[in-house]
């Protein structure tokens, strides 16, 4: 017996023969056939992903856009209607309480998305930060399921998905969203994901996401879609440099030292965490890089690095052998002092020093 919470799609994952992990509480689908197959699938024709276990909360009311301002790191107020937006919600000394996608659904509504892990937490200091006699916060996590769509064959595969009448959807771009139907059924298609690829993530009631789910499947079958689980949506999403919550992003660290510091809007007036966003970090803490290596060791999270003289100079934060390159890959917090690209270093892989150079993130990057 488990304790774990399961998706909507439990039983069409089970039916798929898929092998399941915990993963923050949740029994959710690691693989179907093989790793490597499912992430390059994504990568030459389509993946699909279950990520229901991603959180969901409302935002709401004529003051809905001001209230947002002041919880978020971020300019919601001026964001237009079917725009998204990633953010950071930060904790009062700066440190990042989650990395979040605000997506504005029309002038008084916002749908906010958080990791899975972090649920509980966002919709609690959101209910905190932002509920107002002008704005309301819901948490509508448990009645909402998310279908991703990820490759790029996914754009066709969703044109010709029967049932589907979303007005906009052959003109919606990157970072956008539309709001439409399939089968009766409301139906949200942001053009935003998680794999450095082209796709779709597609929130809808749990209880037609069975159904999605099969006819996509059906729809994309000659197109090479597959469904795909955590562990190549992992690869991949290392691949294209995205931090992920608990390795590269974490409540000790600040936006800076991610190199994400653009996502702080300084312009947006007075929110949690600003006063320490401005002052920035201490002197001297880490910064997230990106290490490539030869061969076939690679470096795990939790894996020291070491500086050219021995010395200990960070540790990796995820790190896996690259299925599209065909070398390793990692990424780290060092020291500055060891953070320019091209410097040398080497990563203790199980007692042996690999050698590992810098370079700028991404790994990978679509088109190029």
């Amino acid at each position: 017996m488990t304790d774990r919470r399961t998706s909507p799609l439990h039983q069409e994952h089970v039916d798929a023969g898929a092998s399941f992990t915990d993963f923050a509480g949740w029994e959710m689908p690691v693989r179907y056939s093989s790793d490597l197959a499912e992430h390059h699938a994504v990568r030459r024709g389509a993946g699909l992903f279950d990520l229901s276990h991603m959180g969901e909360i409302r935002v709401s009311g004529p003051d809905a856009g001001a209230a947002l301002d002041g919880a978020l790191a971020g300019s919601f107020q001026r964001m237009a209607v079917g725009r998204a937006k990633y953010t950071m919600m930060l904790a009062p000394d700066g440190g990042i309480v989650d990395d979040l996608v605000v997506y504005r659904l029309a002038d008084d509504a916002y749908l906010v998305v958080a990791n899975a892990s972090n649920r509980d937490t966002v919709a609690a200091e959101l209910s905190a930060r932002a509920a107002g006699p002008g704005s309301t916060v819901r948490d509508d996590s448990d009645a909402t399921a998310l279908v991703a769509i990820q490759g790029p064959a996914a754009e066709g595969v969703l044109a010709r998905l029967p049932g589907l009448d979303v007005p906009g959807l052959d003109s919606l771009r990157y970072y956008r969203v539309a709001q439409g139907s399939w089968s009766g059924h409301d139906l949200l298609v942001a053009r935003t994901g998680y794999t450095g690829e082209d796709g779709f993530e597609l929130y809808l009631a749990p209880n037609a996401a069975p159904g999605l789910w099969r006819a996509l499947l059906e729809t994309g079958a000659e197109r090479g879609l597959v469904p795909a689980g955590l562990a190549s949506r992992d690869t991949l999403r290392l691949e294209a440099g995205m931090p992920l919550y608990g390795h590269e992003l974490s409540r000790e660290l600040q936006p800076a030292q991610a190199g994400l510091g653009r996502v702080v809007d300084l312009e947006s007036g007075a929110f949690v965490g600003r006063a320490a966003a401005e002052r920035g970090p201490a002197e001297g803490a880490p910064v997230l890089v990106g290490l490539v290596s030869e061969g076939r060791r690679a470096g795990r999270a939790g894996y020291a690095v070491h500086a050219a003289d021995g010395a200990e100079a960070g540790v990796v934060t995820s790190g896996a052998l690259s299925p599209t390159l065909g070398h390793p890959v990692a990424m780290a917090l060092v020291d500055p002092a060891h953070a320019t690209p091209g410097t040398s270093l080497a990563i203790d892989v199980r007692g042996s020093r690999v050698p590992a150079s810098v370079v700028p993130l991404p790994f990978y990057t679509r088109g190029a």
